[in-house]
């Protein structure tokens, strides 16, 4: 009997999490799990292109973030500093286009100039789509939009009866970017965390205890794997 054969998501979404209990059950500092977690972000950026996804988005800094011990979101933000850095070589080198999602305004000087810079350098590029989420809510995400929609009513750019689901999307973090087919979120927990909350809405859902540091290609084939096994009938779930 032949295999059938896998189909690869377009788009995967992924909840970075765990980096602080990998750190803590090797007697190491939290920081030290987010340095070995951007790693496995690059890891897997060329793991994911290599088996035909388009477009991976990960969330990296939520707008709760910021309520964790100070030292921690320091350490947190140098270690985005040299990451936005590092990755304009590794965008050129793989052919990489990267986004940053979220509300930048929230964020230093000099790191919205990097993300800049940045989304600049690696906007014609043709390989992996990588967003990644720094400072965002989904909530505040939909807080946003709605605002830009409603001065753009108020300008007569847009009437009220062109408002659509369509519409809307030109407004989110994500335009112009697909919804995700398959969100991934590591370390055991089993909820959204305010990610992606407009975009999810027909997102297959994958949960596995691995603390994401330990993430690789097989657990990532593990969770395509569960993607495969869903069928899906006229946009619902049989």
């Amino acid at each position: 009997m032949q295999e059938q054969e896998v189909k690869i998501p377009s788009h995967i979404a992924i909840i970075l999490d765990g980096n602080g209990r990998w750190a803590k059950k090797r007697n190491m500092p939290r920081n030290y799990g987010h340095t070995q977690g951007s790693k496995t972000v690059e890891k897997i950026c060329e793991d994911a292109y290599k088996i035909g996804v388009k477009y991976l988005t990960v969330y990296a800094f939520s707008t709760e973030n910021w309520k964790r011990p100070k030292d921690e979101v320091d350490a947190i933000m140098k270690l985005l500093r040299s990451y936005l850095q590092t990755s304009k070589k590794t965008a050129k080198k793989n052919n990489m286009r990267v986004r940053i999602l979220g509300d930048k305004t929230g964020l230093s000087e000099d790191i919205q100039k990097s993300i800049d810079e940045l989304e600049e350098v690696s906007r014609e590029n043709t390989g992996l789509n990588l967003q990644v989420a720094i400072n965002y809510g989904g909530r505040d995400e939909i807080i946003r939009a709605v605002k830009a929609l409603s001065l753009d009513i108020k300008k007569n750019t847009i009437a009220i009866d062109n408002i659509d689901e369509k519409a809307m999307e030109n407004y989110m973090d994500t335009k112009g970017i697909p919804d995700p087919d398959l969100l991934i979120r590591t370390s055991g927990e089993k909820r959204l965390s305010n990610f992606l909350l407009w975009q999810l809405a027909y997102t297959e859902f994958y949960f596995t205890d691995v603390l994401w540091p330990d993430f690789d290609k097989k657990e990532l084939m593990k969770a395509i794997e569960y993607y495969n096994s869903r069928v899906r009938r006229f946009g619902a779930i049989s």
